[in-house]
């Protein structure tokens, strides 16, 4: 039966002995203020309006309370504690929410919901997630959502701890041409082979080299140097061997090492023919400059008529010096084409072949001056460089 609350008649109220410390209503507002409000407050409430009158009028409602209490914040245990090897262990995942009424479970993953699939399923309530069997895909941020109709409150997010692998097993160096599963590299080099796998726990490392139908272990961990000199062949196999002690799983990948001389080649050719060519471009640029400053300084030195006879004859004297050490540097940079095949330099005269031969052109040159007292001096320069075969030469 109902029990009767208050009442009000003329904006009097008449409330019960037992509740009118509980229960208030303040007219005309007809409304009803529970406090303090208590689970067993929860229930069914009627209202009813009567109307005097010629007649009496009555109307009435009934209201369903529902009382909640506030979520707290949910926490996540998993189990095994210590994690699960992959495609072996399974994993639960299980909510534990200390306050709250009514509570609605939803489980996330990586911030998105998690859905019933071949290795996800759920309890009754919902608050537990089982995973079966563990996989390195159910590796995630994992979170627990708990809501009723008054709150919601999400748990601090878990890794679960899965191991797995090792996966995509592969090979790198520092240096040297890789093609596939081929480095060749150049005498004389070291090179520094990097191995690495997909994996946890971290996978221990080994290196093995392969000759003559017989393999051994040359070293322990994900790294390797192989200095070409040291390998007595000019072609070397090696394995890489990765192994995870808690999986027990392992796997190999295997590359040749292939040793080369062209770059000690290379390195001759560039030094024969850069560090002669330096050293006589040097010398010749020095002594062209020296020259040229001396013919400068004879022209515009001031020339008295008692001296202009010694003046002419160092200015005749300086240009002939200029014009044999232009052909001099010549006949220096044709020599260096003879000695070191594969240079290639401009000349300051015209080479010609003839009969196969490389030659330089023959010239002569007549230098003269006149002098105050109607008097000519000549002087005659002549130049041949002479010939070479044409073996490696190319110009």
């Amino acid at each position: 039966m109902p029990k009767y609350l208050l009442g009000s008649v003329n904006k009097s109220v008449v409330p019960d002995l037992e509740y009118q410390h509980k229960f208030t209503m303040m007219p005309p507002n007809a409304s009803l203020l529970i406090n303090p409000l208590q689970f067993t407050d929860e229930g069914s409430y009627i209202v009813k309006v009567n109307i005097q009158g010629n007649g009496t009028l009555s109307a009435s409602q009934k209201i369903q309370v529902t009382v909640d209490d506030p979520v707290t914040k949910p926490m996540v245990q998993t189990q095994p504690s210590s994690g699960a090897v992959e495609y072996v262990g399974n994993m639960t995942l299980t909510c534990l929410v200390e306050g709250g009424t009514r509570l609605v479970y939803q489980w996330l993953k990586n911030r998105r919901p998690v859905h019933t699939s071949s290795t996800y399923s759920f309890s009754p309530q919902n608050n537990t997630l089982r995973i079966t069997p563990v996989t390195k895909g159910d590796i995630g941020n994992y979170s627990c959502l708990v809501k009723n109709a008054v709150s919601e409150m999400e748990s601090d997010i878990i890794i679960p701890t899965i191991y797995y692998g090792p996966y995509g097993l592969r090979v790198n160096s520092d240096k040297g041409l890789k093609v596939g599963e081929v480095f060749t590299i150049d005498l004389g080099e070291a090179i520094l082979f990097d191995c690495s796998a997909d994996s946890y726990p971290p996978n221990t490392y080994s290196w093995i080299r392969r000759t003559d139908n017989t393999t051994y272990v040359i070293k322990h961990g994900p790294r390797l140097e192989v200095a070409s000199e040291k390998v007595a062949q000019k072609t070397a196999d090696y394995v890489c061997c990765a192994y995870n002690n808690v999986t027990g799983r392992r796997d190999e990948t295997h590359f040749t090492v292939i040793i080369t001389s062209v770059g000690l080649e290379k390195l001759a050719q560039k030094g024969k023919s850069l560090s002669p060519l330096a050293s006589i471009t040097g010398i010749s640029l020095f002594l062209i400059i020296s020259m040229s400053l001396l013919f400068l300084w004879k022209k515009y030195q001031p020339y008295k008529d008692q001296k202009q006879n010694i003046g002419k004859l160092k200015h005749f004297q300086a240009m002939k010096m200029l014009c044999m050490t232009s052909e001099y540097m010549n006949l220096l940079l044709f020599q260096m084409l003879l000695v070191f095949p594969g240079c290639r330099v401009a000349l300051f005269q015209p080479l010609m072949v003839y009969q196969g031969k490389i030659c330089t052109v023959q010239f002569m040159k007549l230098f003269s001056t006149s002098l105050p007292n109607n008097k000519t001096m000549q002087s005659k320069y002549e130049s041949a460089f002479g010939c070479a075969t044409m073996e490696s030469l190319s110009i």
